[in-house]
C-alpha cells in the first residue's frame, strides 16, 4: 500500500504543495524581482527532482511522483494559489506558514513514520531557496547569499515545522 492512501485527496494536495509552500515562504519575505524567483522556483523543483532519486524517504518519492502528473501538479498549484490570494508579501509568509504547520500535522497523523523526513525536507527546501539568489548587490556583484528577511523567515519556518 503506498503512504498517499493514508490521506484524503484534499490532504494529499496539502502534503504535496508543502515543498512549493516552503519556497513561496522565503520568496515572498524578501522579493526581488523576475531573476531571483525564477532561481528559488528552480531550487524547489531540484529538490523535488532529487526526491525521485534512491535514497529518498518514500513518502518522499511519492511526493516527487505526483508532480509528474498534471492533476498532481494542479492540486499543488491550487493550494499554492491560495496561499498568495489577494496577499501581501508578509500575509504571503504567515500564510505559507500556517499552510507548512498543517501539512507537517497532517503527515505526523497519517504517516507518523515518515514524518521526521518530511519536515526536514520541506527545511531543507526553505534553505536553497533563500541560497538561489544573491540579494542586493550589484550585476551579480556583491550582496549576500541569504538576506535578513530570508534568515528570519527560516527561523520560523524551523519553529513551524519543530
Amino acid at each position: 500500500m503506498a503512504l498517499k492512501d493514508n490521506f484524503t485527496p484534499e490532504e494529499w494536495a496539502q502534503v504535496v504543495a508543502a515543498p512549493m509552500v516552503a519556497g513561496i515562504a522565503v520568496t515572498a519575505a524578501d522579493p526581488r524581482g523576475l531573476i531571483g524567483a525564477l532561481k528559488e522556483s528552480f531550487a524547489v523543483a531540484g529538490a523535488v527532482q532529487r526526491a525521485k532519486g534512491g535514497d529518498a524517504a518514500p513518502l518522499l518519492h511519492e511526493i516527487a511522483a505526483a508532480y509528474d502528473s498534471s492533476e498532481g501538479r494542479d492540486k499543488a498549484k491550487e493550494v499554492l494559489k491560495e496561499q498568495a490570494k489577494g496577499k501581501k508579501p508578509a500575509e504571503i509568509v504567515d500564510s505559507a506558514l500556517a499552510e507548512l504547520t498543517a501539512a507537517a500535522g497532517i503527515v505526523a497523523a497519517k504517516a507518523p513514520d515518515a514524518a521526521p523526513a518530511f519536515r526536514d525536507w520541506l527545511k531543507a527546501i526553505a534553505g536553497k531557496v533563500a541560497e538561489a539568489g544573491t540579494e542586493g548587490g550589484f550585476l551579480g556583484f556583491g550582496g549576500e547569499k541569504v538576506s535578513a528577511a530570508e534568515k528570519a523567515t527560516l527561523e520560523r519556518i524551523d519553529t513551524a515545522l519543530a
